[in-house]
């Protein structure tokens, strides 16, 4: 069963970047709008505060900075803008993807990265900034950032994860396994003098191991986020650990069997889907990471790819993959439902995960409401139907069914994501001052949240991308690059 679902979780798992001078002919390719000055007029604007859509705006671009955001009626458009007359659309902060990997489920535990299709993709979603959340390729991704920074390959504003803290004992032959405290010091000091600035902590990493690799990061000014097993939510919050991924559903620390600083044999979703959020256990966990001020990220559509029905897989997810990626995950869904499948594999009749689901949803929901951070990401893993950008997306709208109003979803994936990272000064909102970082939305997502799909320009420090043609430039790629 552990095998199982450290399989279902990672097949499931920066400085501020300057701005750049010239874009190389490749870049210049996607983009659809340029100028010193640019006025969207007649737009709503939906400011990723939380606040109701405002109808009617006027939004000034200049020198990759939003100058103003003003009604219509009275705004004040420069003379030589170029005016892009929105009406029917509307814009949003650029999403920022908080669990947004570079790498891609190739089976039999190994992963490749995706340093030319997933750039793309998530800068079409409407994604302009990311935290990797954990590197495979750590020395790939911060290339590729500065190749993004130079102007040389489209992509989002990129904060490098440095590679996975992991323990003895790991399924993953690409990770390195820690060998103590001291190591994991070494190795953090080690990835921040190379630009790193973030790390994730991994299923059996010790507490001795995670404590050491807190306090150097937190020495340094860098974050630690953990996707732990070893270690329960509690125990890691009074380590001092920053954030934790995915939420309830890997939080091992509510079954009876589980013994101290071990990743247990069975991970029961049954058991966890009949926690009470309102009492108990889990009520006081939810307590304890707010007044400690712990971050947890969601991710829900890798955890909705195991439940049996759902989601309907769209044509234009299917039209990205490789033929091999396509077919995997094709075979992966049908095996998800197959009652045989289920039966060996759950000793049940049904399976667990609609239910837990479901209870995932309802935990983020009352941590929210309780006070904690929610930040927003995909993990594009699991079985491989969860793929940069459309996956943002996704999250998006999963956040609205799990009990989020479209604006205070939107908000979670804007503002909280800049706010955790140190830059919701500069991004995450839509105010004068700010970088353009913008996503022009066909339709209204605050009143119909699937239309945060219907992305046609995206904004990164005011230049305008063509979301279609990034798309098209990666039909049939990610799986293989």
């Amino acid at each position: 069963m552990r095998k199982l679902v450290i399989a279902v979780l990672l097949m499931l798992p920066c400085p501020a970047p300057l701005v750049a001078q010239a874009l190389s002919p490749q870049v210049r390719g996607f983009v659809k709008v340029d100028a010193s000055a640019i006025a969207l007029t007649h737009v709503r604007v939906i400011d990723g505060t939380g606040a109701a859509a405002r109808e009617d705006q006027t939004v000034v671009i200049s020198k990759g900075n939003i100058e103003s955001v003003s009604d219509g009626t009275s705004a004040s458009v420069p003379s030589d803008a170029q005016v892009l007359d929105l009406h029917g659309y509307s814009v949003i902060p650029g999403l920022v993807g908080m669990h947004d990997h570079m790498f891609y489920p190739m089976g039999n535990g190994i992963f490749g990265e995706m340093a030319f299709s997933f750039p793309r993709l998530y800068l079409a979603g409407g994604v302009t900034t990311i935290r990797t959340t954990g590197s495979i390729e750590p020395y790939a991704d911060l290339e590729l950032r500065k190749q993004i920074e130079r102007g040389q390959t489209p992509g989002p504003k990129i904060h490098v994860t440095g590679p996975y803290l992991e323990g003895a004992g790991t399924f993953a032959v690409q990770m390195h396994q820690l060998s103590g405290p001291d190591d994991a010091t070494k190795t953090v000091t080690f990835w921040l003098d190379q630009g790193v600035d973030n790390f994730k902590a991994y299923m059996f990493i010790t507490p001795a191991e995670l404590s050491a690799a807190v306090a150097a990061a937190h020495k340094r000014g860098a974050k630690v986020t953990g996707h732990l097993c070893s270690i329960g939510f509690r125990e890691a919050a009074s380590i001092g650990i920053d954030d934790l991924e995915h939420g309830l559903l890997v939080d091992t620390e509510f079954f009876p069997w589980k013994k101290p600083g071990e990743c247990p044999d069975k991970l029961d979703y049954e058991f966890i889907s009949k926690l009470d959020v309102q009492s108990g256990a889990l009520h006081d966990m939810i307590v304890d990471l707010v007044q400690r001020q712990v971050a947890v990220t969601s991710t829900l559509p890798v955890f909705e790819m195991f439940v049996p029905g759902r989601p309907t897989i769209q044509q234009r997810i299917l039209d990205a993959l490789s033929p091999d990626a396509r077919g995997a995950l094709l075979n992966n869904k049908v095996r998800a439902g197959d009652a045989n499948v289920i039966r060996q594999r759950y000793h049940a009749d049904s399976s667990p995960w609609a239910a837990a689901f479901k209870k995932e949803m309802e935990f983020e929901h009352d941590f929210a409401q309780a006070g904690g951070t929610l930040l927003a990401g995909l993990d594009p893993t699991g079985m491989g139907g969860v793929i940069a950008g459309f996956g943002d997306q996704r999250e998006v709208e999963l956040l609205v069914e799990a009990g989020f109003t479209p604006l205070e979803a939107i908000h979670i994936a804007t503002a909280n994501g800049a706010q955790f990272l140190g830059e919701l000064d500069r991004i995450g909102t839509i105010a004068a001052g700010k970088r353009a970082d913008l996503v022009v939305i066909k339709g209204d997502p605050s009143r119909r949240i699937e239309d945060i799909e219907n992305v046609e320009t995206v904004f990164k420090d005011g230049i305008g991308y063509d979301s279609l043609k990034l798309i098209e430039s990666v039909r049939g790629v990610v799986g293989s690059r």
